[in-house]
């Protein structure tokens, strides 16, 4: 039998372990709104921008990388640094209502659907 840590084990697990940072969501609907929870754990309030364009929804977060300390040495490093992006397509909404909160690592979006009833244009034909 073979110890578990082995020299080639670094290299295995990155084959079978995704290295791209997930932006985990759920998208919901609830009392005639959309409810987008996102788990971005590790990231700071000034570290998110969400921006609502057309009915597209557009979640971007960068975290930068800290600066090199040369005292230390790594065994192992996993923690990813980068800017990440989501987008989603949700159709028509009230673009001025917009709330979100981030609390313990969760980004909670409430955004308003518009009545599409009330959207609806008709066309009188000539």
């Amino acid at each position: 039998m073979l110890p578990r840590k082995f020299y080639f084990d670094d290299v295995i697990d990155s084959l079978f372990e995704s290295e791209k940072f997930e932006m985990k969501c759920d998208i919901s609907e609830k009392d005639n709104n959309y409810i987008v929870e996102m788990d971005l754990p590790g990231y700071k309030k000034e570290d998110i921008k969400i921006e609502c364009n057309k009915g597209n929804l557009i979640i971007t977060c960068e975290k930068k990388k800290e600066e090199k300390d040369e005292t230390k040495k790594y065994i192992r490093r996993e923690r990813s640094y980068g800017k990440y992006s989501r987008s989603f397509y949700l159709g028509d909404i009230d673009q001025d209502s917009i709330n979100a909160s981030f609390e313990n690592g969760t980004l909670t979006i409430i955004i308003p659907k518009i009545d599409e009833e009330k959207n609806k244009k008709y066309i009188d034909i000539d």
